[in-house]
């Protein structure tokens, strides 16, 4: 069905669509929307045509994604099916043919590669990629051109099967070097006889089908059968074929699981972007990995959420949207294993689609036990690592920096010097409490100008009141620059040196010592200037302290953001708290301005909890006494813990001990005994 745009309501669409849209059956089917220059926006499915429709235009969306979608529509099209895996074979049909902008679209990748055994007296095995046919016997499919290149290499070692072109076979009156190198039995010489070659074939398609053991056993049998003929050199020639064939067995971890074809897929989203792993398991062996990635990911998932909301069902995380996408339009004209290992539960309505498109029961598992779990394991951390790759390729940190500029609202003067200063308070039951303040400038963290506050003179615990420590330590003397200089705006009245009062630990490994005057924020100078952004772990306690610091201070409040845990403390859920009055925002759990704030904030949480670790391994067991003697430096230090196990063991020896340390004299000795008792 389909409507011309004519005369046009209010609304921006046509009084044919509308009533179009009113006429629909209340039947199962899939739709498409189409713009007015014919492109196509949208394929979806419903169980009920009507309802699912007419949702999208029964209200303004305002300048949501869905209401940017739906403006667009001028042309819908139907089309009625008997069941619901009818409608979502026959929507995935249309995604993959019409590549919609509102869809989650994995592009069309070459076909895959199959590793193929010719008919034949003295059959070649061969690397191929194509149709397949009957004539000749094919496995895989395999992940990459270099995996069947690899499973050719170990037939070769293994079996010794010909790989030459025909007519460099036809024509041959002496065997090349792979006869020389024992990876070819020299077939085109005649030097092995069509029966035994047709072993050979036989136990490499047996092995390539995963019934290792088979073929271990036929190897056995037809080495005795020789031995007991008294041919010691061939019976030699089988024994080390097994040998080989085990080590290459071990060295590949080939399971006996039940299920030799596996598809293992697991799915990761981070930053906008989604990555599909594929990895192969086909005879029992782990082929290899292949990552796809797929486009429109963040309008395609506005659109499923808008659907969900009017089914009434439960939303789908991102992950689960991605896979299903991917499951549904990749197996498209592929074959399909028997087992699927996924890393999110899938909907048993798409596998049963599957199932009843190729005509092979599939199965379906995402919480798998034993070998199963390690395939999976390894597949997952695969799509992290692909992930991680393509962001640092495509989604680039100059891009982040931008995104993350443009969310807040802020005006750097320079985007390649834009500054933020992270904080992070930690701490173990109020034990060593230690603050983090790290650096992120040209578009990465510098952790060369990451520093760490020692925090005393305050409640153990009191995370406010360490906070305000920090701040107060780390910009009193960056405000005091800025006022001293003389286009500086006049700042309010404070006590800088009050609040900015360092207690006596607190020149530790990485603080901030005293330094020249600094230049105010947006004047360049790298360190020697305030942030453009102060992020603070935290939400709306951490920003007031934040906020009344600045304003003692008379810095510009418009600057400071807090970092607040969303529900249930999940990474992608944090929204942001600003020390000016606007309202917090959430900026989405796809958003690469969010994805860049955590990665900050993470990193100031890390550099703080290991900086307060080390502090309180300190305390604990003396290990800073060490540091403090005079005349003890690095190296008269690291020879003493080695001598002596740890601080303790120092302690515990006798000044006579202590001077046997190279370097360390009886004078020393007797200095490093009494500093430690």
């Amino acid at each position: 069905m389909a409507t011309d745009n004519r005369q046009v309501t209010s609304e921006g669409h046509s009084e044919e669509l509308l009533a179009q849209v009113a006429a629909l059956p209340g039947l199962p089917g899939v739709y498409r929307y189409y713009d007015a220059d014919e492109t196509v926006l949208y394929v979806g499915k419903a169980r009920n045509l009507k309802k699912r429709v007419s949702s999208y235009f029964q209200k303004n969306h305002g300048g949501t994604r869905i209401g940017h979608m739906i403006g667009k529509i001028a042309r819908l099209e139907t089309t009625v099916v008997r069941s619901e895996a009818e409608a979502l074979l026959l929507e995935n049909n249309l995604i993959k043919t019409l590549a919609p902008r509102y869809n989650i679209l994995f592009r069309d990748d070459k076909s895959y590669p199959y590793l193929k055994i010719e008919a034949g007296t003295f059959p070649r095995v061969a690397y191929y990629r194509g149709a397949v046919d009957k004539k000749h016997s094919y496995f895989g499919p395999y992940p990459s051109a270099w995996a069947v290149k690899e499973s050719i290499q170990l037939i070769q070692k293994v079996f010794r099967l010909r790989t030459c072109e025909d007519t460099v076979f036809a024509n041959r009156t002496r065997p090349c070097l792979l006869y020389q190198i024992k990876r070819c039995t020299g077939p085109c010489v005649n030097l092995i006889t069509p029966e035994d070659y047709r072993h050979d074939v036989e136990s490499a398609e047996a092995f390539l089908r995963g019934e290792t053991q088979q073929v271990l056993d036929t190897l056995q049998e037809r080495m005795m059968a020789h031995s007991e003929r008294l041919e010691f050199e061939q019976a030699a020639e089988l024994r080390n074929r097994m040998s080989a064939l085990s080590k290459v067995l071990h060295q590949q971890s080939v399971e006996t699981v039940s299920d030799k074809d596996v598809d293992i897929l697991a799915v990761r989203v981070q930053g906008g972007k989604a990555c599909v792993n594929l990895a192969m398991v086909r005879g029992g062996r782990h082929l290899g990995d292949r990552p796809y990635f797929p486009s429109h990911v963040e309008d395609a998932a506005a659109v499923q959420d808008f659907d969900d909301q009017i089914d009434a069902a439960p939303a789908q995380p991102l992950e689960v949207q991605v896979l299903e996408a991917f499951i549904a339009q990749h197996y498209i004209g592929v074959p399909v294993p028997p087992s699927l290992i996924t890393s999110h539960p899938v909907s048993r309505e798409l596998v049963d689609a599957l199932s009843q498109q190729t005509g092979v029961k599939i199965g379906a598992v995402h919480n798998p036990r034993e070998q199963r779990r390690l395939w999976l394991e390894m597949a997952e951390k695969n799509a992290e690592l692909q992930l991680a790759r393509l962001l640092a390729e495509e989604g680039s940190q100059q891009a982040r920096t931008r995104a993350l500029v443009e969310a807040l609202d802020l005006a750097p003067d320079n985007l390649d010097t834009f500054r933020v200063e992270c904080f992070d308070i930690s701490h173990t039951a109020g034990e060593a409490t230690q603050a983090s303040c790290v650096v992120f400038q040209n578009h990465k963290m510098q952790n060369k100008e990451y520093r760490r506050y020692n925090i005393d003179g305050i409640t153990p615990g009191d995370d406010y009141a360490a906070m305000r420590q920090v701040l107060a330590r780390r910009y009193a003397r960056l405000a005091q620059a800025g006022r001293d200089t003389p286009d500086a705006t006049p700042p309010v009245a404070v006590e800088a040196p009050a609040l900015a009062q360092a207690s006596p630990d607190a020149a530790v490994a990485g603080e901030a010592q005293p330094a020249p005057a600094r230049k105010p924020r947006g004047s360049g100078g790298g360190a020697e200037r305030l942030p453009d952004l102060v992020l603070v772990d935290g939400g709306r306690g951490q920003v007031s302290m934040a906020r009344e610091v600045f304003a003692e201070l008379g810095l510009d409040l418009s600057v400071i953001v807090g970092v607040e845990k969303g529900e249930g403390r999940k990474v992608g859920l944090e929204e942001l708290v600003f020390a000016d009055g606007r309202e917090k925002v959430y900026l989405g759990r796809e958003s690469a301005a969010l994805m860049l704030v955590a990665q900050i904030r993470d990193e100031a949480h890390r550099f703080a909890i290991t900086g307060m670790r080390a502090r309180r391994a300190r305390v604990r067991v003396g290990g800073s006494q060490l540091e403090e003697i005079p005349g003890v430096g690095a190296k008269k230090r690291a020879r003493l813990l080695q001598r002596f196990g740890g601080v303790r063991g120092v302690a515990s020896a006798s000044i006579e001990d202590i001077a046997t340390v190279e370097g360390i004299s009886r004078e020393l000795a007797e200095e490093i005994y009494r500093a430690l008792h």
